[in-house]
């Protein structure tokens, strides 16, 4: 059984990415780690932030999500070695539907100092992609956003640098521990967190726990139905929480199969097009529009990306791969994202033709738990839980736990006030992009 303190000043649920941040940044706020608690149910990266793909960037239409990535960037770069962090840059390769969106996105880069470059032109942009990989052969693409800065870490080694850096600060850190509820005062503000190995009174509590954030909104009695302004200026009814599968895998090639035309590690490639897609028996796949995102990475033994997410009916569900635990979402990932994904680096590169066989038949993805608009809400209830709900943008922002320290601490900050949860009500949702992905 764990010893756990019976008090505490913060406990903070989820030893993943930003329940990790959140206490480093706390600790380093408070000149002490003393009074702070991280648990979880299993231990560090068990969950989400365990098997991410690792994807650093600041390709967000978004201008809000942009400012905030920034930052993030900027935390990844304060000490790329304790972060396993590789900053070999993102690329974003698009088609026709979205040059103006992409376009924007680079201008507005530029307007907040973050490097980038923007080709436009179907030759032009063919050239210059050329000029990075000398087999590259994608059809319907009229645009490349080269961002400089970003890139990619390694999940598991990224977060036991920062795991050092919790427990250096003094922050205790435990495993194995389950909360089972909440007690509250007549206010409805939290008193305790308890657990199956105790209890802890506590002043703040900050909920970091990923694809179960519903099982803590409901602990505290919260709405399972949110009501959004929409463009007609009235309010609907839409779910809190939407489950997406995330589409991931691995090609068993060596990553240094992967290279540049000078042999470097090439940045990460994201391509959306509208192109129709065939395998290398010619058979179409699909219509399109469809995007795929890959890079070469020594963690995950091969080349890892994946392909488009989708929503998932949890109890319709027949197959479970289930790589978080015997209580998470059931979801598959199989036949049809292997023949994609596989198709789609062909399509790209000719080095990849005829290596469809070589896909690696493991769990990867995961599920990832949406908010109503598919951007993070970052906000206080019950007086003092702090919910940090990535609506999976999560691992590549490791700065938002900077942040939510300083709130905790008492410190309003700017850049999380635009996901706040009254902009449903309020109708101040984010711009949405062509792209066919939720998060972009």
């Amino acid at each position: 059984m764990n010893v756990l303190p019976e008090n505490a000043t913060t406990v903070i649920i989820g030893a993943g990415i930003h329940g990790l941040s959140t206490a480093f940044h706390l600790a380093r706020l408070r000149g002490s780690g003393d009074g702070i608690i991280v648990v979880d149910k299993t231990n560090v990266g068990a969950g989400a932030s365990g098997i991410a793909c690792g994807v650093i960037r600041n390709n967000y239409f978004q201008p809000a999500m942009r400012e905030l990535m920034a930052h993030s960037v900027g935390v990844w770069e304060s000490d790329p070695e304790a972060f396993s962090y590789h900053p070999v840059g993102y690329m974003q390769i698009s088609h026709e539907g979205m040059r103006d969106d992409v376009r924007s996105i680079y201008e507005q880069q530029k307007a907040i100092g973050y490097e980038s470059v923007f080709i436009e032109g179907a030759d032009e942009s063919k050239l210059y992609m050329e000029g990075i990989f000398h087999d590259w052969r994608a059809q319907g693409i009229t645009s490349v956003l080269h961002e400089k800065k970003g890139g990619y870490a390694n999940n598991q080694k990224s977060l036991q640098g920062l795991l050092a850096k919790v427990e250096d600060a003094g922050v205790s850190v435990t495993g194995g521990v389950e909360v089972t509820e909440f007690s509250t005062d007549a206010s409805g503000a939290v008193t305790a967190v308890l657990t199956d190995q105790g209890t802890i009174a506590c002043d703040q509590v900050v909920v970091a726990v990923g694809p179960w954030v519903q099982k803590f909104w409901a602990m505290l009695d919260l709405p399972v139905t949110t009501a959004v302004k929409g463009s007609d200026g009235k309010l609907h009814d839409t779910n809190t929480w939407t489950y997406w599968a995330l589409q991931e895998g691995v090609l068993g090639v060596d990553p240094g199969y992967l290279v540049d035309n000078h042999g470097n590690m090439p940045p990460v490639i994201h391509i959306d097009t509208d192109a129709p897609l065939h395998d290398d028996d010619g058979q179409l796949v699909t219509e399109g529009p469809w995007g795929i995102y890959y890079k070469p990475d020594f963690s995950f033994g091969g080349v890892q990306g994946g392909y488009m997410p989708y929503i998932v009916d949890k109890p319709a569900l027949e197959v479970a791969v289930d790589p978080y635990g015997p209580e998470s979402p059931d979801f598959v990932v199989g036949g049809d994202f292997y023949r994609t994904w596989t198709s789609a680096l062909s399509h790209c590169q000719k080095r990849f033709e005829g290596k469809s066989g070589l896909i690696k038949h493991e769990p990867s993805g995961g599920i990832g738990s949406f908010t109503p608009d598919s951007f993070p809400v970052f906000d206080t209830f019950a007086e003092n839980a702090y919910f940090i709900c990535d609506s999976n943008h999560g691992y590549k922002m490791i700065g938002v736990g900077a942040l939510v320290a300083k709130e905790l601490d008492g410190q309003t900050q700017g850049l999380l006030e635009p996901f706040r949860y009254r902009r449903y009500a309020e109708g101040n949702l984010h711009p949405v992009s062509n792209s066919p992905y939720p998060w972009s």
